[in-house]
C-alpha cells in the first residue's frame, strides 16, 4: 500500500477539476495501481516558489501497486508538467476515514472552490531577479568576518 501526495498547478485545476484529478488517476491506473482513495487534500500556497508558482493543489491518494512499477510511475511524476511536487510513501494500510472522504468527492453535491488567482512569480528581466521577494539589506549576511 503507497500514499502519494501530489502538488498539481492550479492552472490546470482551474481548466476544470476532474481533468486535474484525471491526470494523477489516470498515471496510477497506467501503472497497475488499485486506487483505494484519490482526493483534493487543500489548495494552499507554497513555502517557496516552484516553476514561478507560488500556490498548488494538493491531492492525496491512497493505492496498491506492483513494486516494479513504482520507479517508471515516479518517473512519469517527474516528467509531467502539471506536477510541482510529489511524495511517495508506503504505507502499513488506509487511514480510516480516508475512503469516505474520497467517496464524498464523488457526490454529485461536491464542488470545489475555484483556486484563487495565481500569485506566479514575474520575472524583472533587466535585472534578472524575481520582483515579487522583498529582501532587505539588514538581514542579509554579506560577509562574516570581522574588518
Amino acid at each position: 500500500m503507497y500514499e502519494a501526495m501530489v502538488l498539481l498547478d492550479n492552472d490546470v485545476v482551474r481548466e476544470g477539476y476532474e481533468a486535474a484529478k484525471s491526470t494523477l488517476v489516470d498515471t496510477l491506473q497506467k501503472y497497475e495501481a488499485t486506487v483505494h482513495a484519490c482526493r483534493r487534500w487543500d489548495e494552499r500556497r507554497l513555502s517557496y516558489p516552484i516553476r514561478r508558482k507560488n500556490r498548488a493543489t494538493y491531492f492525496i491518494s491512497y493505492f496498491e501497486m506492483p513494486g516494479d512499477k513504482i520507479p517508471s510511475f515516479r518517473r512519469e511524476l517527474e516528467f509531467n508538467e502539471n506536477v510541482l511536487r510529489y511524495l511517495l510513501l508506503a504505507v502499513d494500510g488506509l487511514p480510516e476515514g480516508e475512503v469516505d472522504q474520497a467517496k464524498a468527492e464523488e457526490g454529485a453535491d461536491f464542488s470545489v472552490p475555484p483556486p484563487p488567482e495565481d500569485d506566479a512569480i514575474e520575472m524583472d528581466e533587466e535585472a534578472g531577479e524575481t520582483s515579487d521577494l522583498d529582501t532587505d539589506d539588514d538581514d542579509m549576511i554579506l560577509d562574516d568576518k570581522e574588518d
